[in-house]
């Protein structure tokens, strides 16, 4: 059974990785050309990419095991639209490959975490 401490060092890990997602993000929109295309498709990414963090930290602040739920599918909604938004940039900007591939990465192991901490704080409520 995990400690008190444990979860506690769990969550600010994923604070940081979130974090670290959104700073990342945001590099790859500030290194995109200054056209017109490139400034929807950043801002578009930029938007999502950034609140999958903020989905996060509320979710830690929940008042409820359903209001955890809800904010982390919230986080999983913003990471699935994020993921959209970078495979466009990909399409148009394939120099930007290395990088749009490993955001789409750190994505789909968030989704992963997000999905499975979601299964399992449901379980516990039905239980």
């Amino acid at each position: 059974m995990p400690t008190s401490d444990d979860k506690e060092r769990k969550r600010q890990e994923m604070r940081t990785r979130t974090r670290r997602f959104a700073l990342a993000v945001i590099n790859l929109c500030s290194s995109l050309p200054r056209s017109m295309a490139s400034q929807v498709l950043g801002r578009q990414a930029l938007r999502s990419g950034t609140s999958v963090g903020a989905h996060y930290r509320e979710a830690c602040r929940a008042k409820s095991r359903a209001d955890f739920v809800s904010k982390i599918e919230g986080a999983l909604q913003e990471l699935d639209e994020t993921i959209y938004w970078l495979e466009l940039v990909e399409d148009v900007y394939g120099e930007k490959k290395a990088t749009t591939q490993k955001l789409m990465s750190e994505a789909n192991e968030l989704v992963s975490i997000f999905v499975s901490v979601a299964r399992i704080v449901k379980a516990k409520t039905s239980a």
